[in-house]
């Protein structure tokens, strides 16, 4: 699974998977390792939408995002 995380704290992560030839963008945030657990605050099937969510869901931006280093699964 491909994605992205933000580069302030890598806890805003974006998930992209290909369902029935779609893509599906999925927004988590992820929890400190003492507290554990992943938060999914939607899932959207294009870029302008998943542009829309983070702006009104989280303080990041898709200019915030870098993409998740190869090998990482989480």
């Amino acid at each position: 699974m491909r994605g992205w995380v933000c580069v302030c704290c890598g806890r805003w992560q974006v998930s992209v998977e290909r369902i029935a030839g779609r893509y599906l963008y999925r927004l988590a945030y992820r929890y400190r390792p003492d507290v554990g657990g992943v938060d999914v605050l939607g899932e959207v099937g294009t870029i302008a939408a998943l542009e829309r969510l983070l702006s009104a869901r989280t303080p990041v931006t898709l200019a915030d995002l870098r993409e998740r280093p190869a090998g990482r699964a989480s």
